[in-house]
């Protein structure tokens, strides 16, 4: 993996060359291994949080991993196209317009102590900006190429905070173009829910159940890219312990196993109805 400047990672794309890259400010990781399709993203992955913010702020490092979306990025590493963000969402929310990616509250509890200076929260945003500048890119580049893009936006959900029973996975659908993608949302419904997990954990898959496929990152690409579906797929937490911050192994490499076969099937399906 090389270290590179947001501008050399626009220049490879568009010069469609393979890497695997971090940014220089070691905000974002991109590998392209092959131009394909469809792209894997994993914008809450990362749990980085910078230094110079950690006396002011008030929620602790457990807090953030609570609503992160750790291991959705090893889920999906395999694939031929994955873009990931590397800084908790705590600093900045990639998933959230820039006018709202940096908290002043996060779930219900004040972040700083003392209101984030104006230099801190720009220092932050550039971040979030050289991110959809490098998805801009990506994704022009593959609709140009291919006439068609599918992007698996991945995400992780606490399944124990709900009062009542939800489903393992949870497809957000209410941004995109159902009528015309209708019949691609539920097939990949169905293909989620013939996943298997071990420790008998349940295996359900419903449709804007727990969420509703809000996120900036769907609705980014959504608004500039007719040609390209998003579908914001969340699994729920059941390959950790939410309350004692232990990672399953075992689940989190039975997903990646299966999803390494389900979405590129489901991928061309797609591309084979959609291409022009």
């Amino acid at each position: 993996m090389e270290r590179l400047s947001i501008d050399t990672i626009i220049a490879k794309i568009l010069a469609e060359e393979t890497f695997h890259a971090v940014s220089e400010e070691y905000s974002l990781t991109l590998k392209i291994d092959e131009y394909v399709p469809y792209l894997c993203g994993a914008v809450h992955d990362g749990h980085q949080f910078r230094k110079e913010l950690w006396d002011n702020c008030l929620h602790s490092e457990y807090d953030r991993w609570y609503e992160e979306d750790p291991e959705t990025k090893n889920m999906v590493n395999s694939h031929p196209i994955v873009i990931s963000g590397l800084d908790s969402r705590f600093e900045y929310d990639l998933n959230r317009d820039p006018d709202n990616a940096v908290f002043d509250t996060a779930w219900g509890k004040q972040l700083w102590k003392r209101p984030l200076p104006d230099f801190e929260k720009t220092k932050s945003l550039q971040k979030h900006t050289n991110f959809y500048k490098v998805v801009h890119a990506l994704i022009s580049k593959l609709e140009k190429r291919f006439g068609i893009c599918i992007v698996y936006d991945i995400h992780s959900y606490n399944w124990q905070r709900w009062d009542r029973e939800v489903p393992t996975w949870n497809l957000g659908t209410s941004n995109i173009d159902n009528e015309r993608f209708g019949e691609s949302v539920e097939s990949w419904r169905q293909m989620l829910e013939s996943i298997k997990l071990p420790n008998d954990i349940k295996q359900t898959a419903k449709i804007n159940d727990t969420f509703q496929g809000n996120g900036y990152f769907l609705k980014y690409i959504t608004n500039n890219f007719e040609n390209t579906l998003v579908l914001a797929t969340e699994i729920a937490k059941v390959y950790c312990d939410e309350y004692k911050q232990i990672i399953y192994p075992e689940v989190v490499a039975s997903v990646e196993q299966q999803l390494k076969i389900l979405i590129p099937k489901h991928a061309e399906e797609f591309y084979r109805k959609f291409k022009a």
